[in-house]
């Protein structure tokens, strides 16, 4: 008995020191997934009007790590934040709303968020109801195209809303249970896309060049300085940024644990000679936000350039562009907007950068978002679209496509010589074997 005494008090001894050592020192791992899920729920929660539970539930745990089942969050209505922690009491994270700035995660727990009084316009665009998208909220549905949003293996597994539009025209769209027209949806990497729309509009008005070099000025002294814009864009700058979102990696440091992401960004060594390698980072886009901020000026006008020059011409009501807790565009990952209004944003790609008669993009950028970068084999453009997803590929696409892609089944194919667009956003995380590519070949079928 006294052996299974002091056997049962060194074990108990031992649970006490980890439990400590938890609470206290967490490892990083949880701290990414309590950051993770602070973060998905509270955009959630305060952009997309969702219930914080079934956030957590079906887009946080369901598809992640197995160690997200045991994570818990609260909502605060009033400080407009979002608090998660394994078991509601390890590796806390904080998520706090400000405003038309979406949802940002900070290491300071007691950091309070800012919420309008009226909530922020979400959806149907503006417009009369017996008038046509884009200018009203009106969808005559195409025949042809029916049948496709109808094939549950075209739509794939997770599907949450599908359109295809051609000519500036919505030729049909589906929305599973519980999500509508009005819901906004994260794009995840579709941002980078719109991000590299904004360099080119800020190109257009003389503010940035894509041959750009010494973009930071602790990039000087070392060969990093040597780093072109374009490079930057075409996802060849040499920098060794880790993507690997299964692990504790720069990616998921940079976008559940850092504050200042950009300066997170900027510390990344080289791998190799800049315009030599293909390797593709989401730091990289958010050095591009932090670029294209700083050449403005003055943070104030930065931070409403993207609705001002983008959002706000292409009647996108609905799209937020989300900054880290230091007000840098998160240009990787961060935009949330409804499923009409990703289309207005492909619709506006297909028709050469022009919209309602005004260009707004210089002439050739689109042209450069399907055109192949040097080193990425084929896949890659020069403008953050891909030409080929995960060198899968399908009989029938046309050979000008080119997609926005996000992680988790989110894409905006683009096909200008046919004014085509085919949206398909979900929570399909790759390794399922869905390939979205038969539904834009399915789609480019139907229309031609």
């Amino acid at each position: 008995m006294r052996i299974v005494k002091i056997v049962a008090v060194t074990i108990l001894a031992l649970l006490a020191a980890c439990l400590i050592w938890l609470v206290t020192m967490p490892p990083e791992l949880l701290r990414v997934g309590s950051g993770y899920a602070a973060k998905i729920v509270c955009s959630n929660v305060f952009l997309a009007n969702r219930d914080a539970q079934e956030v957590l539930a079906v887009d946080v745990q369901a598809p992640g790590h197995p160690l997200l089942r045991l994570m818990q969050v609260s909502v605060d209505e009033q400080s407009a934040k979002v608090s998660a922690a394994i078991f509601g009491f390890i590796a806390p994270s904080v998520a706090i709303y400000r405003d038309d700035l979406g949802c940002a995660v900070t290491q300071d727990l007691s950091a309070k968020g800012q919420r309008n009084q009226s909530p922020p316009i979400v959806g149907p665009e503006s417009g009369a109801a017996d008038v046509l998208f884009p200018d009203g909220t009106k969808i005559e549905s195409d025949q042809r195209i029916t049948p496709l949003l109808e094939n549950a293996a075209l739509t794939g597994p997770g599907m949450r809303a599908v359109i295809v539009a051609q000519n500036g025209r919505i030729l049909g769209e589906r929305y599973a249970e519980g999500f509508s027209e009005k819901t906004p949806l994260i794009g995840w990497s579709m941002a980078k896309t719109i991000n590299a729309a904004l360099i080119a509009r800020l190109v257009g008005e003389g503010k940035l060049a894509y041959t750009d070099r010494n973009l930071f000025a602790q990039w000087a002294s070392d060969e990093r300085g040597e780093i072109t814009l374009a490079q930057l864009l075409a996802m060849e700058s040499g920098l060794g940024f880790n993507e690997n979102y299964g692990t504790v990696a720069d990616v998921t440091r940079m976008l559940f644990l850092e504050q200042d992401m950009a300066e997170f960004a900027i510390d990344t060594p080289l791998e190799a000679a800049p315009g030599t390698k293909f390797s593709y980072s989401s730091g990289t886009s958010v050095l591009l936000s932090k670029i294209w901020m700083e050449r403005i000026g003055d943070q104030d006008r930065a931070l409403v350039y993207p609705r001002q020059s983008l959002f706000a011409p292409l009647g996108m009501q609905s799209a937020v562009f989300e900054t880290d807790a230091n007000g840098t565009y998160a240009g990787s990952s961060y935009i949330y907007a409804t499923a009409r209004d990703w289309t207005r944003f492909g619709m506006f790609l297909a028709a050469d950068g022009m919209w309602k008669g005004e260009r707004l993009l210089p002439e050739g950028t689109v042209a450069m978002m399907g055109k192949a970068s040097a080193q990425s084999g084929g896949r890659y453009s020069q403008m953050q679209t891909w030409l080929k997803l995960y060198g899968r590929d399908a009989e029938g696409l046309p050979g000008d496509m080119f997609m926005l892609s996000g992680h988790d089944g989110q894409t905006v194919a683009v096909v200008p010589s046919l004014g085509l667009v085919v949206l398909r956003m979900g929570l399909t995380p790759l390794g399922g074997g869905y390939n979205v590519l038969e539904l834009i070949a399915a789609a480019a079928k139907a229309v031609k």
